[in-house]
């Protein structure tokens, strides 16, 4: 601000905007007390109503000896050529057009604070005003609190100023209650069990002059409010407070009645809600939801994201918000209602895109246990199976089932569309023998009701695929897969979703295979025609993206496969998160590539952070959690590390073997591993005795010409060698040349490696 105001010549108009109890005056005052000395006259002036205005521009006239009247105040503040600062205060009301007030010329300095945004438009600069920094906030509330600072009393404050959103005012007013109780490590619990009384009382005695508490600055805008801006804020006050977008409401507006639904009676509360932004014709008008939401604005009360395109709420006006209704179980309802609607007609290609919008209202909506239609819940379900929150989709899934078993029967459609997904949440978990009992249930059915060539059994045949691949068989799913295929290019079409999303499936088939060359050249069809029909950014290309880079790791292009990884690992970080599952897969493939790469103190430190938040999101047992601390382990052993390693790989091979099967080819990766620790540890005899065995059960689960069971050969012949057997050894060696020849290529670094060592015996 001073850098503003001090460059003279000009007229300067700042205005300091944000929600009531930001701090907007006060950060006013600070500053003209510092910078008294710049101005040669301060005039303070109430901007809350028009009449307060008059009266603070008449009172300069007549300070000044120049008149009585508001418009003599302004001729006087136009006439003097001198560096006075004229202070408008609260001005909040967008009916008052504060134009008529500013004085015409072209000198002078003016700071206005508002909770309207609309107010910028007078200014040559503006700052919201929003929450303080804790360090900040720590040191408000002791103050205010008349506490000594301490580490202890810092630690209790930065529970209590993040508890209160780092608002001012609510700093305050905590700090003033404190003070008077003179209990600062009980105001939590009190906080937690009282807030609404503890935000709407003002203490008797408090440092803070202002003179309404936080909820009573707020109920004044409220106040203000059309009835249907007021409406709005309340019933958005049942979603989450970040991420509101009008998307939510024109869906809902679009739904589409049938017989397994809800009917226009049940769903008359959400229908007269929305009716309030339709247009003549019954269809969404977002002028009208523009007028609506630009006035709760111009209070601050809500605030927009213009980059995101979506509407925020203060945490704290959230719940105050919610205080102001009557009757909570019917907002519940109307809102829960209206997420299921959008759910049910968002466009099909961005599902998973709205999923991730939609999921923190929808999480909500089920925390308050709020009443919805049956499909509803189903819909609520959807939204955290295509977020990656499979652990709540199947809890909500159970839910549901269990309802459309009785209402339904076991054999409807949308019974068996519950099954199904339920049988993805569980896959997704790593429970994959329930993922294949229940998928083959649900096909079997589908069969009977729907017919052998129906796209839902097509579909049910492909998660029955996936449940095969997570058990190890990838051959059964290669076949399946190949079918299902073949059926959905003639059935829907080979641009369909359906069918890409099979051809994709069937590359990964390839490469659990070790056909990585054919997995490369489907995924690059794959990729083409996602990119086409999804766009670049969508997160099914991503996954082919992803899946491709796995494919160029196989064929030994470690530096492709890097790069590619690099660039989806950022996308995925910004459109999933990155604690979503496909995030943490992409991000435990790059770091396998800088292994691949030799950059193994770089694998090291990812591995470390893929397995600390997988050990989070899936739990210390999932496949995925356990396949990562194998490759950590790995990563320990490229760096010398070799009693670690060998610790860490006992761990995740017993988990392993319990969850998954001494057979499945992620314990027999672990095992592998194991055995090469034992050799780097000097354990010649006990790795070869391991290998022997991982060499046996890979021959029989991926062929005797895999890439896996290759190396086994390979790390087979080393222990021969170590042990000196070198005859042995060398025929081990010259057999794995040869085969890796023909399914590598002789220029594959496995095949160089093992020609390398063949030509130095």
């Amino acid at each position: 601000m001073q850098h503003f105001f001090f460059d003279s010549g000009i007229q300067h108009i700042y205005v300091l905007h944000g929600l009531g109890g930001a701090g907007k005056t006060q950060i006013a005052l600070k500053f003209i007390k510092e910078s008294s000395s710049h101005f040669s006259d301060i005039f303070f002036i109430d901007t809350s109503t028009i009449t307060m205005i008059e009266t603070g521009l008449k009172s300069i006239a007549v300070q000044k000896d120049f008149g009585d009247s508001p418009q003599d105040g302004l001729l006087w503040l136009a006439s003097k050529l001198e560096e006075w600062l004229l202070f408008f205060d609260n001005a909040d009301d967008p009916n008052i057009n504060l134009h008529d007030y500013i004085p015409q010329c072209n000198h002078g300095n003016i700071i206005i604070t508002s909770r309207n945004p609309g107010m910028c438009v007078y200014a040559g600069s503006n700052s919201l005003v929003s929450d303080m920094e804790e360090e900040d906030a720590v040191a408000l509330l002791l103050k205010s609190a008349s506490q000594k600072v301490t580490v202890r009393t810092e630690e209790i404050a930065a529970e209590i100023v993040k508890l209160l959103h780092y608002l001012p005012l609510a700093i305050v007013q905590a700090g003033a209650y404190i003070s008077k109780s003179r209990n600062l490590d009980g105001y939590l619990a009190l906080y937690t069990k009282n807030q609404a009384r503890l935000l709407s009382e003002k203490p008797a005695q408090s440092h803070d002059q202002y003179a309404w508490t936080v909820y009573t600055t707020w109920q004044m805008s409220f106040d203000r409010l059309t009835p249907s801006a007021a409406m709005f804020l309340q019933h958005c006050s049942f979603l989450h407070y970040n991420g509101i977008s009008e998307e939510i409401f024109s869906y809902a507006s679009k739904y589409q009645f049938d017989s397994n639904g809800p009917s226009k009676e049940e769903l008359q509360k959400p229908l007269e809600f929305l009716s309030h932004f339709l247009g003549p014709t019954g269809e969404w008008d977002s002028s009208q939801f523009l007028d609506a939401t630009n006035e709760v604005q111009s209070y601050s009360l809500i605030t927009f994201d213009a980059e995101k395109k979506v509407f925020s709420i203060h945490p704290l006006v959230h719940s105050w918000s919610r205080e102001t209704v009557q009757n909570p179980e019917g907002y519940m309802f109307t809102m829960g209602s209206i997420l299921g609607m959008a759910i049910s007609e968002r466009p099909q290609r961005d599902m998973q895109l709205t999923s991730l919008l939609l999921y923190p209202h929808v999480e909500l909506t089920v925390q308050m246990n709020t009443k919805v239609a049956l499909v509803f819940k189903f819909q609520y379900a959807m939204i955290f199976w295509e977020g990656g929150r499979d652990k709540q989709a199947g809890k909500l899934q159970k839910e549901v089932l269990e309802e459309q078993k009785q209402i339904l029967g076991d054999h409807h459609p949308d019974t068996l569309l519950t099954m199904g997904h339920l049988a993805v949440s569980y896959s997704n978990l790593g429970e994959h023998q329930k993922a294949k009992e229940l998928n083959g249930i649900v096909l079997k059915k589908r069969k009977q009701v729907l017919g052998e060539n129906h796209p839902a059994t097509l579909h049910t045949m492909r998660s029955l695929a996936v449940s095969y691949s997570g058990l190890g068989e990838h051959q059964a799913a290669k076949e399946l897969e190949g079918v299902v295929l073949e059926k959905q290019t003639q059935l829907l079409g080979e641009n369909h979703l359906d069918t890409l999303r099979t051809m994709g499936n069937l590359a990964n088939s390839y490469s659990d295979l070790g056909e990585h060359q054919a997995a490369k050249e489907l995924e690059v069809i794959v990729l083409e025609k996602r990119t086409q029909v999804l766009g670049e950014n969508h997160p099914d290309t991503l996954h082919t993206m992803r899946s491709l880079a796995v494919s160029y790791s196989g064929l030994g292009e470690h530096q492709a496969a890097k790069e590619l990884e690099g660039v989806v690992l950022e996308k995925q970080t910004q459109l999933l998160g990155e604690n979503h599952l496909d995030t943490l897969r992409t991000m435990g493939n790059l770091a396998i590539s800088y292994s691949g790469l030799g950059e193994h103190q770089k694998a090291k430190e990812l591995q470390g952070v893929v397995l600390e938040k997988q050990r989070q999101v899936l739990g210390e047992n999932h496949p995925d959690t356990l396949h990562t601390m194998g490759n950590l382990a790995r990563s320990y052993s490229n760096l010398g590390e070799h009693q670690k390693a060998k610790e860490l790989e006992v761990i995740a091979l017993q988990k392993q073997t319990q969850m998954l099967g001494e057979n499945h080819p992620y314990t027999l990766h672990t095992m592998g591993n194991l055995a090469n620790s034992y050799s780097d540890l000097g354990e010649h005899q006990a790795a070869k005795e391991l290998e022997v065995i991982v060499l046996e059960k890979r021959t029989q689960v991926l062929g005797e010409n895999h890439p896996d069971t290759l190396r086994t050969i390979g790390d087979l012949a080393t222990s021969y060698s170590n042990l000196g057997e070198h005859q042995k050894a060398k025929e081990l060696r010259v057999l794995v040349l040869e085969k890796r020849k023909q399914v590598l290529g002789e220029n594959h670094p496995d095949t160089l490696e093992i020609k390398e060592l063949l030509d130095s015996m």
